[in-house]
């Protein structure tokens, strides 16, 4: 539906597996290591900026363990009933390994039942199960699960690493780049890791990585009309604000906007992304027929901000 550029995605191509693999965050892996070797982690809890490796901290550690791995993404699955059927009877059932661990990923989309919920849980079946969670906005946990866990903030690798991980996936998939055009995507995409792989594999055609001026001028207000869609709680500024940014990038063909925006979903639309898929297909579909391509995905992006706010 929106083009075949791979099979398979970069970000799950090449998410990390082990702690050997990961970048950045140093302090951190440090102490995860020392779990990892004494058999045992506390409850956890990952907090920090979209695309930044929490989820996949929290992956490694559990891989990493002799347990049996429970993964829910609350955006979806975020009530108090999630909590007191499906992790309760994960929670109390025997199971064959050591540990059994539940990963609660964007844990600050459950509601404060729930959360309340969770907190008796972690006291109840701590002798057997450990929850990891992971988070945007740590100030949306409630303070006695935060008070349960092992907090660690996570901070984005700099520039520099980013780069030379961006360059080791290159090579690896014998990419050709210019310097010039990686540094241009990393700065667009930065403090983004995902946003930035993304990014990468978008502009490589033909084993080359290779972007002209209008694709600079895509990926600038490509990113900058992202931010709006995930800052912006007034929906009349929002749509203002992305109406001038389209109106100035002049850009007239919108099919890389479509592609980029789903790409993106994890980044904007979490809670939402079934709505958004369905929104961006139909838009895509009706584009080809459009006369006016700037009403028409102006059109698309009120419908978006009406299922986003």
């Amino acid at each position: 539906m929106f083009g075949n550029q791979e099979n398979t995605l970069w970000v799950e191509k090449f998410r990390p597996g082990t702690l050997e693999g990961y970048v950045g965050n140093e302090h951190i892996i440090d102490k995860v290591k020392l779990y990892l070797e004494n058999g045992d982690v506390p409850h956890l809890l990952f907090y920090g900026q979209a695309g930044t490796g929490k989820t996949t901290l929290a992956k490694i550690i559990a891989n990493g363990l002799d347990a049996d791995i429970m993964y829910i993404n609350a955006s979806d699955e975020n009530n108090v009933d999630t909590v007191r059927t499906k992790i309760k009877n994960y929670a109390s059932t025997i199971g064959f390994k050591k540990w059994k661990i539940v990963i609660l990923d964007e844990a600050d989309y459950m509601t404060p039942n729930g959360q309340a919920a969770l907190r008796n849980l972690m006291e109840t079946f701590s002798k057997t199960t450990r929850f990891i969670l992971t988070c945007n906005y740590v100030e949306k946990i409630i303070d006695p699960i935060q008070s349960r866990c092992q907090v660690f903030g996570i901070t984005p690798p700099n520039k520099k690493e980013v780069a030379k991980r961006i360059v080791e996936i290159l090579n690896e998939l014998q990419v050709k780049y210019d310097n010039k055009d990686l540094v241009t995507i990393i700065n667009a995409g930065y403090p983004d890791i995902r946003r930035v792989l993304n990014g990468c594999q978008r502009q490589v055609i033909d084993n080359e990585l290779k972007i002209d001026a209008t694709s600079v001028i895509q990926a600038n207000y490509m990113t900058k009309l992202l931010d709006l869609l995930k800052s912006s709680s007034d929906k009349k500024t929002a749509f203002k604000d992305i109406r001038q940014l389209i109106a100035d990038s002049k850009v007239k063909d919108f099919t890389a906007l479509h592609k980029y925006l789903f790409d993106e979903l994890d980044n904007y639309a979490t809670g939402h992304i079934a709505s958004i898929i369905l929104i961006l297909a139909e838009s895509q579909y009706q584009d080809s027929f459009a006369v006016d391509k700037e009403l028409h995905i102006m059109s698309t992006i009120v419908k978006m901000l009406n299922e986003l706010k």
